[in-house]
């Protein structure tokens, strides 16, 4: 190799090392422009991103307020929901009173101490025990009850919402008072439930309130079965069409639980947030459930009913709160049955009641509470006690609920125009109702309560 070559190959490698430094130094120098003046602060791995500390915020940032911080989910609305008894129309009351002779057919003085209270509720419902059968059949109460269209305007004039169609003596007036009915209470602009103009229509109903979505089924009991397995109502003979009400057999209620298993099941994929079940069951003037209404009263909130409300002994039974055999954390808010509404079952005229109890009832107050992540809960559960004056008035009976609001008691005679008898008889009705009620109620708001205390904390847990 000459002299020549070998200075000509260190003159390359100088060369590259001078390159080679010229752009190392320049990467320095934009790395050093573009780190930030205060390094970020080092972390454990896993802790999530933690962002630089700052004693005062930049003069472009606005301040971190209260509002922007995560907020628990809280309540943006409520569906308070009003169920009361029998509606049961005896012939005294539309044939021999005031009502008839003076007002042609005006019923309205049964719901004049309760129209505004009903009026107040998000969605009022009562059972109508008696038929819109029209003149075709005679006007009556007992055994057969058929009653006056008039007495309809009344109903809606009050402020109730929906009537319940499925009890022991919808079919009192065979297929036309099954139809009839429906026809004229839809025709009035109310809701029905339990009975239906053709199998075509759903067994149950979904009620939007407040923009909670509340399923509501009702079914009533069969006093037997034909031998072709159709129902007889109230000792009737078998229904023509069994399917356009809804019917169970004491003897065998699976009937009814694998409808009602179907019809959740329904009602959910529809969208239902809570479920509301209405029952004529139990004995006549019993004050306390029978082990049917027991046993069926566990096995529909073992299929996950969330309120069960009852009607027919005509007398208020007790309240329970229940819990699902499947399900531990499912449980049913249970009225047995909440009495007569209006009737003329005064005391000593019912053979198998010899006390005022048939005088009594209850109206059942139920409130439903949304959250804003979409999820409903019972809110509240509570009974307003009822009771039925009978009074001559104009040559004639009149009949007029009392709601008895024990705050107010004070002004129960100014209000209701009590006399000092009928006073003491409000107040013996009182009693009588709520120390039937009472136990129970008390375990079921003390539920409520600790439930709502639950869910707040978890609420604000999720966001501390």
């Amino acid at each position: 190799m000459s002299r020549k070559q070998d200075n000509t190959g260190l003159k390359i490698l100088l060369i590259f090392l001078i390159v080679c430094f010229l752009a190392a130094t320049g990467f320095l120098i934009k790395l050093s422009l573009d780190l930030p003046s205060n390094p970020p602060q080092t972390r454990p791995a896993g802790t999530g991103t933690v962002l630089p500390q700052q004693t005062q915020p930049p003069a472009t940032q606005a301040p971190t307020t209260e509002a922007t911080q995560p907020q628990p989910e809280h309540v943006v609305s409520t569906a308070t929901i009003s169920v009361q008894g029998d509606l049961l129309m005896h012939k005294p009351i539309f044939a021999d009173n005031s009502i008839v002779a003076q007002r042609g057919m005006d019923f309205s003085p049964i719901f004049q101490y309760t129209r505004d209270l009903i009026q107040g509720y998000d969605f009022a419902i009562a059972n109508l025990e008696t038929t819109f059968g029209g003149d075709s059949f005679p006007y009556q109460g007992n055994p057969s009850f058929n009653c006056p269209d008039q007495f309809l305007d009344s109903i809606v004039s009050a402020g109730y919402d929906m009537l319940l169609t499925a009890n022991n003596h919808s079919y009192d007036t065979q297929m036309t008072g099954i139809t009839r009915t429906l026809e004229k209470v839809r025709g009035a602009g109310l809701k029905t439930l339990g009975s239906r103009m053709n199998e075509e229509e759903k067994r149950y109903d979904i009620v939007e309130v407040n923009g909670i979505r509340i399923g509501m089924i009702c079914y009533t009991y069969s006093s037997g079965l034909s031998e072709d397995g159709r129902p007889r109502l109230n000792g009737n003979s078998p229904m023509e069409k069994p399917a356009l009400i809804n019917w169970f057999y004491n003897r065998n209620p699976e009937k009814m639980y694998g409808e009602v298993k179907q019809i959740l099941e329904d009602m959910r994929r529809e969208g239902v947030d809570v479920t509301m079940m209405f029952l004529h069951w139990g004995e006549e003037y019993q004050l306390t459930q029978n082990y049917l209404q027991n046993a069926q009263s566990q096995a529909l909130c073992d299929l996950g009913i969330d309120v069960l409300v009852g009607g027919h002994p005509h007398v208020v039974q007790p309240v329970a709160l229940l819990t699902s055999a499947t399900d531990p954390d499912h449980k049913t808010i249970c009225f047995y049955s909440m009495g007569n509404a209006v009737s003329n079952q005064r005391s000593g005229n019912i053979p198998a009641c010899s006390t005022p109890h048939t005088e009594d009832g209850i109206l059942v107050e139920v409130t439903f509470e949304k959250y804003s992540d979409g999820t409903v809960y019972v809110q509240s559960a509570d009974v307003l006690p009822t009771w039925v004056t009978l009074h001559r008035q104009n040559g004639g009976n009149e009949y007029n609920i009392i709601p008895l609001d024990k705050s107010r008691e004070d002004s129960w005679q100014a209000d209701f125009h009590l006399d000092s008898n009928t006073f003491g008889a409000a107040q013996r009705s009182w009693d009588r109702t709520m120390k039937i009620v009472g136990q129970g109620l008390e375990q079921v708001q003390t539920w409520l309560a600790q439930q709502k205390e639950a869910r707040e904390a978890h609420y604000l847990e999720l966001v501390s």
